[in-house]
């Protein structure tokens, strides 16, 4: 039986992998999906401490995760499935292919996957183009047209925040009408550089090896209408990785995990969060990151109580 499991290997589950590794713990990961979170498929990343230069998504990862193996750290490249607390307090986790295995302490580091389009040229161009994070990506945007899918407080947040850099900002709502608050929606539509495409969606993305325009459908008539921009940022929402603990943990009401007074405490014991699983607020690698060092400190701590206990 292993002392710590941690469920995801994005900036938080690899950085508490490096503390919880530091500590002894010899921690084993299971990697999940996306091993390396979501971070592995953008560009470059200008506002991770450390990196003046900025530096490539994947290649972060990877670091992180050589780091955390420097200090002890194994992984599993596979995903659970669910996790069972037993009456004796140890913890199951059942992967994908069956396999069950046990564990003290419990982190989950399941992330989130932001709310795409759908559309099969989205795929493409992620990364080259659409992203779902203007604090990440806005700045390579400069002095260039960019679009916003969305009509909630998040697509209005993301659209101001691009205004500081993108040359305008087209944001497409299929609706007559925005979901955003009235504060942030009046916002918005003061803004000059922001131009409103009501009752319209995005049914395809056009260029070469990076987005150059968008195909438009108006909800009302179905008519077609084609956007050039540069960048594409979708702002439906983010899907938290929680589906599997929905019946073992608190969740808010957007499915993020609720945490104890600013710890990484669940409510079970021993069961610890840290990540975007975690966080419906900010989503950001850094933020992230701290969460899996905090969540590593509170499972040590917890596990030298339980051998003070036991002893």
């Amino acid at each position: 039986m292993k002392q710590l499991i941690i469920l995801g290997s994005g900036s938080a589950g690899l950085t508490a992998a490096i503390y919880a590794g530091r500590a002894g713990l010899d921690p084993l990961v299971i990697a999940g999906d996306t091993p390396g979170g979501l971070l592995t498929k953008t560009g470059d990343v200008e506002n991770f401490p450390g990196f003046p230069d900025g530096i490539n998504g994947f290649e972060l990862m990877m670091r992180m995760r050589k780091q955390a193996e420097r200090f002890g750290a194994a992984f599993l490249n596979t995903s659970a499935e669910k996790v069972i607390v037993n009456p004796d307090g140890t913890k199951t986790i059942r992967l994908i292919n069956g396999e069950e295995l046990q564990c003290s302490a419990l982190i989950i580091a399941t992330g989130s996957e932001p709310r795409w389009l759908g559309i099969e040229a989205e795929k493409k161009f992620i990364g080259r183009g659409v992203s779902a994070c203007a604090t990440c990506d806005g700045a390579f945007y400069r002095n260039m047209p960019v679009a916003v899918v969305g009509g909630g407080d998040t697509a209005m947040e993301e659209a101001l925040s691009l205004t500081k850099f993108a040359s305008e900002v087209h944001v497409i709502h299929r609706r007559d009408t925005l979901r955003a608050t009235k504060i942030m929606a009046e916002r918005a539509l003061a803004n000059p550089k922001i131009i409103f495409h009501w009752n319209k969606e995005v049914v395809d993305m056009t260029g070469g090896d990076f987005l150059t325009g968008l195909t438009l459908k108006d909800t009302v008539t179905g008519e077609r209408s084609t956007l050039q921009c540069d960048g594409c940022f979708v702002a439906l929402g983010h899907i938290p990785g929680t589906a599997i603990f929905r019946d073992l943990l608190s969740l808010s009401d957007g499915g993020c995990v609720n945490l104890q007074c600013n710890t990484s405490l669940t409510g079970i014991d021993g069961v610890f969060a840290a990540g975007d699983c975690a966080d419906c607020f900010y989503r950001q690698a850094i933020m992230a990151a701290g969460m899996g060092c905090r969540a590593a400190m509170d499972a040590a701590r917890w596990l030298e109580k339980q051998e003070e206990q036991n002893s």
